[in-house]
């Protein structure tokens, strides 16, 4: 078990949870249909990421690896890069500030790293 992984997915989850009673409630009045989705997204994204994180969080004591390791340094830096790119951009918007547009391009790199997250579980367990 690797704890640091199960404690991050845990803090992370409650911010989820937070986040997304955030956006429902406070938001939805303050943000156009297009600005409240993007949020909605990073929130998604954020949550399957944070039970990503838990099961190579458990996974690790069965098949530790560095595959495993990096596996959930790659969903942590994904859940920085796409979800927290998402989040920014949608704080702009709010703000009607249309020169941070380009936090978008930022926002493929987390999915990249979400991806590669996954892959390397996969590596990992095969691996074993």
């Amino acid at each position: 078990m690797n704890k640091t992984f199960i404690i991050t997915s845990a803090l992370v989850g409650a911010l989820t949870v937070a986040l997304g009673a955030f956006g429902a409630h406070a938001l939805k009045e303050r943000l156009n249909e297009y600005a409240l989705g993007i949020f909605e997204t990073a929130v998604r994204y954020q949550f399957y990421h944070v039970f990503a994180l838990m099961i190579a969080g458990i996974l690790y004591q069965q098949f530790e690896s560095t595959y495993m390791l990096w596996s959930g340094r790659m969903f942590i830096a994904g859940i920085i890069l796409f979800c927290g790119s998402l989040y920014a951009l949608t704080f702009f918007l709010a703000n009607n500030n249309q020169n941070m547009n380009w936090l978008g391009a930022i926002t493929p790199f987390g999915g990249l790293c979400f991806i590669a997250g996954w892959i390397l579980l996969a590596i990992s367990v095969i691996k074993k």
